[in-house]
């Protein structure tokens, strides 16, 4: 996959955004980035579109910045010249995507058939958009088209929402998702950023889904273990489990034989996309990483480096 898409994938949401007037994309990209959403596809539907690209790639250069609803040959050069990163159409244009191809500009046309993805993958492309993708069957038809054509990828737009984002994501062919429910027109033309980056945050939110699952607990021998996950126990009525390195009392809190990680034992958290939760937590809030506990050719947990409260912490994939 392209490196760009790569990035994406990552990011998980693309914000899809349609911005009047060039003086508020930098306000826009900075509400989008707090939010935890470095990412936009800025829509060439009005003539502010390429200033604000250029605007916002120029203030924010880690900002993965698109343009999208592009037609032609024409809005390709001045979106990349502007500093687009990639491309998005709304339909199969096989003249746009081949200008593209040509110049190595990541595209991602609208498909919405069988038809369409066979066109794709004659033009050699393995990812495209699914557009509208509610009124055109949803993740149901995502599905359906993707079991004979094994290799392709997609990025559904139109009509995803924080109700059904992730049920979107947790289907393995899906890249990322493009949605503007984080960025109404109404709040951009009101200037409402501080809403904006509240919506952008709550989107991560719901996408990432964080939870505690348990709580680890440090003793010095496997007598002291046994006495706290005993009293664990008999206080909130839970079951014991015993493993080799400790016990579990219920799902509540696990009680090491020894002293492990962290200063007094570590929490576990748990993520329903763990290589996206690592991308957010590194990139947007500068959080540093142990190496990856893997389990195959994926990442089944990683612990922060630092200690909160005496705790090392861990994040778990769902």
């Amino acid at each position: 996959m392209n490196a760009v898409l790569e990035q994406i994938r990552k990011i998980g949401i693309v914000p899809v955004v349609k911005i009047d007037r060039a003086e508020d994309a930098l306000p826009l990209a900075k509400a989008l980035c707090a939010g935890g959403l470095p990412c936009a596809e800025v829509t060439f539907r009005t003539g502010a579109a390429a200033e604000a690209i250029r605007l916002m790639t120029t203030s924010f250069p880690d900002m993965c910045v698109g343009a999208g609803t592009v037609l032609n040959a024409e809005q390709v050069d001045a979106a990349v010249e502007a500093g687009a990163k990639f491309i998005v159409s709304p339909g199969l244009n096989p003249r746009t995507v081949r200008y593209c191809m040509e110049k190595n500009i990541p595209i991602t046309p609208g498909t919405s058939s069988p038809s369409d993805i066979e066109q794709a993958i004659e033009l050699g492309l393995d990812v495209v958009k699914f557009f509208p993708a509610e009124q055109s069957g949803g993740l149901a038809k995502i599905k359906a088209m993707a079991a004979p054509y094994v290799n392709m990828k997609f990025m559904p737009t139109g009509g995803i929402n924080a109700k059904n984002l992730t049920s979107y994501l947790d289907f393995n062919k899906i890249i990322a998702c493009g949605g503007s429910w984080m960025v109404p027109g109404d709040l951009i033309n009101e200037g409402a950023w501080d809403r904006i980056e509240q919506l952008t945050r709550e989107a991560v939110q719901t996408m990432l889904g964080f939870e505690l699952v348990h709580i680890g607990i440090n003793s010095e021998s496997k007598e002291e273990a046994d006495r706290t996950v005993r009293r664990f126990a008999f206080l909130f009525g839970l079951p014991v489990k015993e493993g080799s390195g400790g016990s579990f009392a219920g799902t509540m809190a696990e009680v090491l034989n020894a002293h492990g990680r962290g200063t007094h034992g570590h929490i576990a958290i748990r993520t329903n996309y763990i290589d996206r939760a690592i991308n957010y937590m590194s990139t947007v809030l500068g959080v540093e990483f142990e190496e990856p506990i893997m389990k195959g050719d994926k990442i089944n947990a990683i612990y922060l480096k630092e200690e909160i409260g005496g705790f090392a912490v861990h994040l778990l994939q769902k």
